[in-house]
């Protein structure tokens, strides 16, 4: 009879540890203000041959969008599953918690299905570059480890350029060519920070975030990344603005003065230059964190999610960073490889959002999510890209006392400005991908304007006036 105990007690362990062993980890990978100027998005210039690979290894989502182009904002809407119209979090100092204290984040979800969970580096907001080294806004009941690098690009923050004096680093067009190695700065460090964590969690299941600060300004990188982009070859969008005039003014409001926070051309040009050093160092640092996967056998069974928490500008209009619901601000570049999943290397042109991202990692891992997540698991899209999918994104952002809302279809974009008060725009990505011709007042469109119209009022279904801090930070 003991002998019988004895054996279940043995089956039993044998089937947890099975179990246990079975569920994949998750490698959660976020970049700050990162567009999609990459090589495995069709950029003809910018190096990233490690988000390439990535690429090739899962699905790349060439229609992601973020719920609001701003860090705070789309972070906490990650991380929660759920619209900033819910967590009320609109700027960079209000915390979910104060208005929604027992909601169950994303990476509490894995840790209650006994997965170890930790961050490095920046997933909740924080001041970039003044809140480096911190825990910034941080969720401490969303990690069971936190660590927070603190980089040569921090100390050297003296060296820094500024094309821009009037405004801090954090909103700034500044850039340093740095000396030394990779290792040295923050984003080294947060790679050299995950891999150490990856390797002793190795035993148990996993759901490691990195959080990496670049591309988000001040731009700088070892002056290695720079070389990869002679200034020669760096170009700014063509003007002139005639087009803008049929353009709601609340639509350009993000970058003051306007255009291009009044720097020159050659100044835009060098900052550009920066930027896409910054995203070919980071892309770097994405290398590091898959060779180390492969080199600790941790391939096969981890999920690798790659994301930025919003678009952003490089003078298009006349605008540089975030901020708007133009296309380059409210898209974001997304890539989700899954083991098992049937396709490998597939593109999915369907219409997706960040806020999908937790409802899609909980299917894929059979953790227990809230009931209430706003998003839809990319599951399907995963094993089929072209998979039938119909969803639209919807994106917004605060001009002080108003509000735009944006809803984003496979073809078109619509917004609306305090409710077409202060203007409407409708535009055709298939006949004007860059957004010149604004469709609003054309009698041709008037069926498509109304049904777009109709989702944006489903999805706002209330009127809401938080009043944003003005001194919002970075």
């Amino acid at each position: 009879m003991k002998m019988k105990k004895l054996l279940m007690v043995l089956l039993l362990v044998s089937v947890g540890l099975s179990s246990w062993a079975a569920k994949p980890n998750v490698l959660f990978i976020a970049v700050d203000d990162m567009n999609n100027d990459l090589g495995c998005y069709g950029h003809p210039l910018v190096k990233s041959p490690n988000i390439d690979r990535l690429a090739k290894m899962g699905t790349r989502f060439d229609r992601a969008y973020c719920q609001f182009p701003l860090c705070s904002p789309s972070r906490t809407s990650v991380m929660t599953g759920l619209r900033p119209d819910a967590t009320k979090v609109f700027d960079l100092r209000k915390h979910f918690r104060e208005v929604m204290p027992e909601v169950v984040t994303m990476s509490q979800a894995f840790r209650n299905e006994g997965y170890f969970v930790g961050r490095v580096g920046k997933i909740y907001h924080y001041g970039n570059p003044g809140d480096i080294g911190t825990n910034g806004l941080d969720d401490e009941a969303s990690w069971d480890k936190r660590v927070n690098p603190y980089g040569r690009d921090k100390v050297e923050e003296k060296l820094i350029i500024n094309h821009t004096p009037k405004r801090g680093l954090g909103s700034s067009l500044s850039f340093l060519k740095a000396e030394g190695t990779d290792e040295e700065q923050t984003d080294g460090m947060v790679a050299t920070e995950v891999i150490k964590m990856m390797k002793e969690k190795r035993d148990k299941p996993f759901f490691v975030a990195a959080g990496f600060y670049r591309p988000h300004c001040p731009y700088v990188a070892p002056k290695k990344y720079f070389e990869l982009y002679p200034l020669e070859k760096v170009g700014m969008p063509k003007r002139p603005w005639e087009y803008l005039k049929k353009v709601p003014m609340a639509a350009l409001a993000s970058t003051k003065p306007w255009p291009w926070f009044g720097v020159t051309e050659e100044q835009s040009r060098e900052a550009l230059q920066a930027y896409w050093a910054t995203i070919s160092f980071v892309d770097a640092q994405v290398g590091r964190l898959l060779d180390a996967l492969e080199e600790n056998r941790l391939a096969d069974n981890t999920i690798v999610v790659f994301w930025s928490d919003h678009g952003y500008h490089v003078g298009e209009h006349g605008l540089w960073k975030k901020q708007s619901l133009f296309e380059n601000s409210a898209r974001v570049p997304m890539i989700i490889a899954a083991p098992g999943q049937k396709m490998r290397g597939g593109e999915s042109g369907r219409v997706v959002e960040l806020v999908d991202l937790y409802p899609t990692l909980a299917d894929l891992c059979g953790v227990k999510a809230p009931s209430n997540l706003a998003g839809k698991s990319l599951r399907p899209l995963l094993d089929a890209p072209d998979a039938e999918w119909d969803k639209p994104a919807f994106t917004q952002v605060w001009r002080g006392k108003f509000a735009g809302h944006s809803v984003r279809t496979e073809r078109y974009r619509y917004t609306e400005w305090e409710g077409g008060k202060e203007g409407a725009e409708l535009y055709d990505y298939e006949t004007d991908p860059e957004e010149m011709i604004n469709l609003m007042g054309d009698s041709a469109q008037a069926e498509r304007l109304a049904s777009l119209k109709k989702l944006v009022k489903e999805n706002w279904t209330q009127e809401f006036r938080p009043k944003p801090n003005k001194k919002a930070g970075r």
